[in-house]
């Protein structure tokens, strides 16, 4: 996944500005300990580098990092947040949208779980057509594929869900583009 993280961050700013085209200050919530950190945040300084806008890098690796982060994030007051792909914050998408709605925070997310818990949008890797590649790929292992012989397989659909309630309770009003490019929209 890493080779796609840097192209997934700039899809998911490009998106977020969309949304929130005055933003001068963003904040990245991101686990610095996995793989696709270092690229995904280096993507999000160029970004806001380039635009001159304020970044905000929010490490968070364990529940009372997140808990630290989003204390962070009320005192600092960012335009938008992007948080990072990462398993412990998928495992807690209710937790998370309900922290960024006290702040009345516009976000996106890397997953669908989180607008369909309450978060603003997402874009993403389709996950379940995702894991059927990769079963694919490993029942060719298992039926005695080398796997130096087997092309390396990168996700292929991605999936843009937006919020229209978290949308309206922000106060923004969603393009038509990106109600267009919508694979699903929740009311």
């Amino acid at each position: 996944m890493m080779l796609i993280s840097n192209t997934l961050t700039l899809k998911r700013l490009g998106v977020l500005f969309e949304l929130v085209p005055s933003a001068t200050t963003i904040a990245l919530l991101v686990n610095p300990f996995i793989q696709d950190s270092p690229p995904e945040i280096e993507a999000t300084q160029a970004f806001t580098q380039q635009r001159g806008l304020q970044l905000e890098i929010l490490n968070a690796a364990t529940l009372s990092e997140i808990d630290a982060a989003f204390s962070s994030l009320a005192k600092k007051r960012p335009h938008a947040l992007v948080v990072a792909g990462d398993a412990l914050y998928l495992s807690r998408p209710k937790e998370l949208t309900a922290q960024v709605a006290r702040l009345a925070l516009p976000a996106i997310y890397p997953y669908r779980e989180f607008p369909a818990s309450g978060g603003l949008i997402s874009y993403g890797t389709n996950r379940p057509i995702a894991y059927q590649q990769a079963g694919v790929y490993a029942s060719r292992v298992l039926k005695g594929a080398k796997t130096i012989d087997l092309p390396v397989m990168q996700p292929v659909t991605f999936e843009l869900v937006i919020n229209l309630k978290t949308a309206k309770a922000l106060g923004l009003a969603i393009p038509p583009t990106l109600l267009a490019l919508a694979d699903e929209v929740i009311d």
